[in-house]
């Protein structure tokens, strides 16, 4: 089995969404004055790859500490549909994909791959990406996904200041993974993921550290 790792660096230069606090790593401790290195972090929980728990638009959604390890890890469906600026994944998408291959089961975890983090480092990165439309969300809500994860930073649209994706999902429980790496490795429709963010008590969301699992050739 080979795993590959579909997580962003953490690091003081990691692109943060506008307005939020940009990461730092705060000397704390060194092996000269203290016998060890210590050092704080200083980051939103939203930092980097990330898992949004429901309680981050629901104010009686599940909050990170809640989500049992049965929805964090299992086997997942690649849907490849490369977006430009702004472009979503419609319903019509989806049919698509389910035309051409089997039909998205209930309970699925979906990972789309739009290739948009080939511009994570660009000042549009955070506001001119594509995501999901409101179909093809109620469409997989319909569905009852337990989880949906993209290689943008923001499920939404980046014209979209609603959060109107956001919401839909959170009101039906279903988990969003943002900010995914290292898509173009998996060369299969079906792979196993693991991804766990940090035991948070009463947390909106966390940074994870995403794996996806495929057979050797």
């Amino acid at each position: 089995m080979k795993p590959i790792d579909l997580t962003l660096t953490v690091s003081p230069s990691t692109p943060t969404f506008p307005g939020s606090p940009k990461t730092q790593f705060i000397l704390w401790s060194t092996l000269k004055d203290d016998g060890y290195n210590l050092e704080l972090l200083f980051l939103s929980s939203h930092t980097g790859t990330h898992l949004d728990a429901p309680y981050h638009f629901v104010k009686n959604g599940i909050k990170v500490h809640q989500i049992s390890l049965e929805r964090l890890m299992g086997n997942a469906i690649l849907i490849k549909i490369k977006k430009g600026k702004n472009q979503a994944i419609t319903k019509n998408d989806l049919i698509t994909f389910e035309r051409n291959n089997n039909n998205i089961p209930k309970h699925s975890s979906i990972i789309f791959h739009t290739e948009w983090q080939n511009y994570l480092n660009r000042d549009f990165y955070f506001i001119d990406n594509p995501g999901l439309s409101q179909s093809a969300a109620n469409y997989l809500v319909s569905k009852e996904v337990n989880l949906v994860g993209i290689d943008s930073p923001n499920i939404d649209l980046g014209k979209d200041k609603t959060y109107s994706v956001h919401k839909i999902f959170a009101k039906n429980n279903i988990l969003i993974v943002e900010n995914l790496s290292n898509l173009h490795k998996i060369y299969s429709k079906h792979f196993d993921f693991i991804i766990l963010p940090l035991k948070l008590k009463d947390a909106t969301g966390s940074p994870v550290r995403a794996l996806a699992i495929q057979r050797t050739k």
